[in-house]
């Protein structure tokens, strides 16, 4: 839930300061993008600090080396995030999401089944979650365009 409270505070807070005058803020677009990079870097981050345990027991087990898909998800979210950040890069770097989002879903879909943790709660249930997927997939999409 953290993610999605990210992405719409991030987007309000960033489209009143682009409504306070600035520019680079000013529109709905520029303000999602600025959400979107505040939503990446947060689960970006999280793949190298105390929740990477979990997060590294919810690859799927037929995937090879789950600590390192866990910390080159991570980086390509931070990375992601970054190209959102620079007009010149963050269409690129929004159909970039868009596929890590994919990429990534089947880790979420072994982790609801699995009944697994993060945070010491149990994660988002399959249809919330996927529901919150397709939010967040929206959200690139648009930022891509």
């Amino acid at each position: 839930m953290v993610p999605l409270i990210a992405l719409v505070a991030g987007w309000i807070l960033a489209r009143l300061a682009g409504l306070l005058g600035v520019s680079a803020l000013d529109g709905w677009q520029p303000a999602l993008c600025a959400a979107l990079a505040l939503m990446f870097t947060l689960t970006g981050v999280a793949h190298f600090t105390g929740r990477r345990a979990e997060m590294i027991a919810m690859v799927p087990p037929a995937l090879p080396r789950a600590d390192l898909l866990v910390t080159g998800t991570g980086v390509l979210e931070l990375a992601g995030a970054a190209g959102l950040v620079l007009p010149a890069t963050r269409s690129w770097a929004a159909v970039a999401l868009v596929v890590l989002l994919l990429a990534m879903f089947p880790a979420n879909v072994h982790a609801a089944r699995s009944g697994l943790t993060l945070g010491g709660k149990p994660v988002t249930p399959l249809i919330p979650r996927t529901f919150l997927q397709a939010v967040f997939l929206a959200a690139c999409a648009a930022a891509a365009v």
